[in-house]
């Protein structure tokens, strides 16, 4: 059951320099590039953006948890996001793991009344689940549909 949709655009500036537009007027574009010696490193690369997401989420769905579960309000969260590239058999680059510390900038009352939410918050996580779940994408090139490869 499908509960929202969005889209959001990306159009190469250069190079391996893309500009996403987000669905939203309101949101600032985003500039992304490769670091050399593909791109020049003029904004985040895809690896880190996801690294990014990844963060926030677990970090905002820690504190939704808290102050829905628990009446703790988190105002200090703090994430640090570690990302692992690897290559894989075919000497193709990837994303080996990801670790994430999240400080929630707690006195040791507030990590008593937490705890129920260390174990529950995770669950939140519309990202952080769905990538370590696998996420189908269908890919399509336009004038190659019918070559693509079914997902």
């Amino acid at each position: 059951m499908v509960v929202g949709e969005f889209k959001i655009g990306i159009e190469q500036v250069q190079g391996y320099e893309f500009r996403v537009r987000f669905d939203k007027e309101h949101f600032a574009p985003l500039l992304m590039d490769e670091p050399p010696p593909l791109g020049r490193d003029a904004g985040p690369n895809a690896a880190r953006v996801l690294a990014a997401a990844i963060g926030n989420c677990l970090a905002a769905s820690l504190v939704f948890c808290a102050a829905r579960k628990a009446g703790v309000k988190l105002e200090r969260v703090r994430s640090e996001v570690k990302v692992q590239i690897i290559r894989n058999e075919n000497k193709r680059l990837r994303i080996g793991s990801v670790e994430v510390t999240i400080d929630p900038g707690l006195s040791e009352e507030e990590r008593t009344r937490l705890g129920e939410c260390i174990g529950l918050f995770e669950d939140f996580c519309t990202v952080t689940e769905s990538v370590r779940r696998g996420i189908p994408v269908k890919v399509i090139v336009k004038g190659f549909e019918d070559a693509a490869p079914e997902a």
